[in-house]
């Protein structure tokens, strides 16, 4: 008997390997030296909020239109936030002991501005929302989408704050590289 893999199961155990590696992950950091404290509070919760809608079944209420999704197309958005996963591993293996899941300062911070940071400064954010929209997408819900439309305006609310606090630590080193690396979408000022 073939087993058959729906692509639904596939995204759903993508996001949950990912899930919980991040968060076993999370002990693997460097000293912290100060945090944005309640300043990231309002990308936390359009975060939480727009994570809830990309990921949870709204079968029982409708957020909007709903439409059908192929299989070819959901194994291609499943491919999507496959690379999504990655691409955002990819930089959280490359900045190492400086990653934090919060706006903070690290002791004896550096300027990482190679590998996935030479692609986008916030290349770890670039791989969830990229993630979130193809999920989105196959979910074929109004709502899923305007999830992810909320989460990409929670990430931008942090990356913003995350990058005051690194042009005051970084100095002019941070400004340069502001000036020549996008935010979060390689080739756009983004």
């Amino acid at each position: 008997m073939a087993l058959h893999l729906a692509p639904s199961s596939m995204i759903t155990l993508a996001w949950a390997g990912w899930g919980v590696s991040w968060i076993a992950a999370s002990v693997w950091t460097r000293r912290t030296a100060a945090r944005a404290g309640v300043a990231e509070w309002p990308s936390r919760v359009a975060n939480f909020i727009g994570a809830v809608l990309v990921l949870a079944p709204t079968h029982n209420f409708s957020l909007g239109p709903e439409w059908d999704v192929r299989d070819d197309v959901a194994w291609a958005m499943f491919g999507v936030i496959v690379a999504g996963i990655a691409f955002a591993w990819w930089a959280r293996l490359h900045l190492g002991t400086l990653w934090s899941g919060s706006v903070t300062r690290k002791a004896d911070p550096r300027n990482v501005d190679t590998g996935p940071y030479s692609i986008v400064r916030h290349p770890i954010y670039s791989g969830i929302l990229a993630s979130a929209f193809a999920t989105a997408i196959v979910r074929g819900e109004a709502g899923a989408l305007a999830g992810a439309a909320l989460l990409s305006f929670g990430i931008w609310m942090k990356a913003r704050l995350e990058e005051r606090f690194l042009s005051e630590e970084l100095g002019p080193g941070y400004a340069a590289y502001r000036a020549r690396v996008p935010m979060l979408v390689p080739f756009l000022r983004l």
